[in-house]
């Protein structure tokens, strides 16, 4: 695709590659060097005065020398008076010394014999190879204390992995759903691709785009679309990244990481959970001088400090968007924000199509049947769906995914695997078909619960049985009778082991519906105002970590503290008594669904209808 502007190569520095090439290139020039010096050495020219044999002979016999050692024809000379030999003569190889006239009574002669070739290539390996050694060593003592050396001098460098070459570019085509948040992101990438349009009508290119979803709905893989939609680099880093346990290094890390950007441009700049840096300054013990603070000041900074004419975006992605410092999410900096929700059926069934692309999905799979259960999933819950589909195909030697490895693989993502092996009394299981059948019969009967998926007394995950409530359809918004019907399902087990078993045989097994129904009746009179005393109010709680707990103080009474747990205790109590005479109206379908469940360990939607059909709700359970 044409661009107005490419990206600069000419700066960039060289890669790890090509350094180590080099430091390797010149330990084998300093290796030859070194050779050559001792080759040199070892072959050097003779420094011995040479005569001839005549006048050697001849003051040889008048007693002028000490000493002379023969090799070959060659004569090495020691004059008397002197240590070694400073004289050279050549005689006939062919005859003896005596008979060149040479009296051996005159001085000692020692003979020698003459090195071979071989031998003298040996005398010269044995001369370089120790300085051979010599070398390595000291190259790599060098090169470790160098190593040593780069690591402290890059502490403060951005650790920032650099993309944008692959041949396998994401694109907006290849991601299914979140259409909105693409229609957004393609502006970004049009201003990426044709700055100078924009820049000809006085348009200023945003500076920072927000990425504001929960886990899982495709922040990362929207983020990695738009770079290469545009075709630029695209600098991906942690937010957690930039903190160290040294102040200062975060932000020199920053700084280091917009240099880079800068000689990139036009690129992308994308942190992940950028809550983990940019969280409110002024919220933690540290005051404004920790490093974390020091780090968000720099982002700040850099920010807000780019040249006019630097195409440079910086995509931010978090879950946590009301905890980041107003300063980060002022015009400016952070100039849009893109809201990235859980995919809607119609999305679901879109991105299961993508992930079951490339695997032997069966043509009796149902797709659209997968997607509508799978409610409030996100993209990567839907990816795990597909992975875990084909897994349990593999498992059970088929051919191709069928439809019930895809229910399976949802049901195991969703509720947990079986556990099969767990051994569980008669009496346990007596125990755990009373808990299921009162929450299966509470929600079928309450009118707006929602309708009853599937009934099992098999352990699942962590809990010893499992009654799945599905919703119909997509929902926007909860009213306060459907948190009230949750409630009192929630706490269906519970009352059906107390009427069934009596109030001195209930169990440990209610533990976690108890406490789900404690946080949600929590929540629905301090974040929701639907108390009764407390109607249209809302309160501020602060959540993370203990720190930030015992730092701010609650915005609330401890008298309004006292009726928010007069509230919360009123929702519970009702919603138990609301349970209980639903259960007691129909203590005919409770035992025949609890001795259908010990019979079949689980029950589907279908048969839980036909077991419960003309179960009734009394005058007393309704809140109409």
């Amino acid at each position: 695709m044409p661009m107005d502007k490419k990206p600069n190569r000419s700066n960039r520095k060289p890669t790890k590659g090509n350094n180590r090439s080099a430091k390797n290139a010149g330990f084998i020039a300093l290796l030859i060097l070194f050779g050559l010096i001792i080759f040199a050495s070892v072959n050097q020219p003779s420094t011995l005065k040479e005569v001839s044999s005549s006048t050697a002979i001849s003051d040889a016999n008048a007693g002028k020398y000490s000493k002379i050692v023969v090799s070959g024809n060659q004569l090495d000379i020691t004059p008397k008076g002197q240590d070694k030999a400073t004289i050279k003569s050549y005689v006939d190889g062919g005859s003896s010394l005596k008979d060149q006239g040479l009296n051996t009574n005159k001085v000692p002669i020692t003979y020698k014999s003459q090195a071979s070739g071989s031998s003298a290539w040996v005398t010269l390996a044995s001369s370089i190879i120790p300085v051979f050694i010599i070398a390595g060593i000291l190259y790599f003592m060098l090169r470790s204390a160098q190593g040593q050396g780069n690591q402290a001098m890059s502490f403060g460098k951005s650790r920032a992995r650099l993309y944008g070459n692959e041949k396998d570019k994401v694109t907006f085509k290849e991601i299914a759903g979140s259409e909105e948040a693409k229609q957004d992101l393609e502006e970004v990438v049009e201003f990426l691709k044709f700055p100078k349009k924009f820049a000809g009508m006085g348009a200023r290119i945003p500076k920072g785009v927000l990425l504001v979803g929960p886990p899982g709905t495709g922040k990362t893989l929207l983020s990695r679309a738009v770079a290469g939609e545009a075709n630029v680099p695209f600098f991906s880093i942690s937010g957690s990244e930039f903190v160290e346990m040294f102040v200062g290094v975060g932000a020199s890390r920053v700084r280091d990481l917009f240099a880079k950007a800068k000689k990139n441009a036009p690129c992308i700049i994308f942190v992940d959970e950028i809550d983990a840096v940019g969280r409110r300054r002024g919220s933690g013990m540290g005051g404004g001088h920790d490093e974390r603070e020091q780090t968000l000041n720099q982002i700040l900074v850099e920010m807000d400090g780019f040249d006019q004419g630097e195409n440079v975006i910086v995509l931010a992605a978090t879950n946590r968007a009301d905890v980041l410092d107003p300063a980060l999410l002022r015009p400016g900096r952070f100039d849009r924000r893109v809201n990235i929700g859980l995919p809607d059926r119609k999305d679901r069934e879109a991105i299961l199509k993508v992930h079951f692309a490339k695997k032997p999905l069966a043509k009796t799979a149902d797709l659209d049947a997968l997607a509508a259960k799978a409610a409030g999933s996100s993209g990567a819950d839907l990816a795990n769906i597909a992975n875990e589909s084909a897994i349990i195909a593999a498992r059970n030697g088929h051919d191709q995914i069928t439809q019930h490895d895809v229910t399976e693989a949802f049901e195991r993502v969703a509720i947990g695997p079986e556990r099969k092996s767990k051994v569980m009394t008669e009496a346990d299981k007596v125990t755990t078909a009373y808990h299921e059948a009162g929450h299966a019969l509470v929600g079928h009967v309450l009118p707006d619960s929602d309708p009853v998926h599937k009934v099992t007394i098999i352990p699942r995950g962590g809990t010893g049985g499992v009654t799945w409530f599905i919703p119909p359809e997509d929902r926007v918004f909860v009213s306060l009778i459907q948190f009230k019907d949750i409630l009192a399902r929630g706490l269906g087990g519970r009352i059906a082991e107390e009427v069934m078993l009596g109030e001195d045989r209930i169990t440990t097994g209610a533990g976690s519906d108890l406490r789900g129904a404690a946080e949600l009746a929590r929540d629905m009179i301090i974040n929701q105002g639907m108390g009764k005393k407390l109607r249209d109010q809302v309160f501020r709680v602060e959540e993370g970590m203990m720190i930030d707990r015992m730092v701010h103080e609650r915005e609330y009474s401890e008298d309004t503290a006292k009726v928010i747990d007069q509230e919360v205790e009123s929702l519970i109590t009702e919603a138990a008594n609301r349970a209980r005479f639903v259960i007691k109206a129909n203590l005919d379908k409770l035992e025949v669904l609890k001795d259908r469940l010990i019979e079949k360990e689980t029950v589907d939607a279908d048969e839980v209808l036909e077991v419960l059909k003309g179960s009734k709700l009394p005058q007393t359970a309704s809140l109409y």
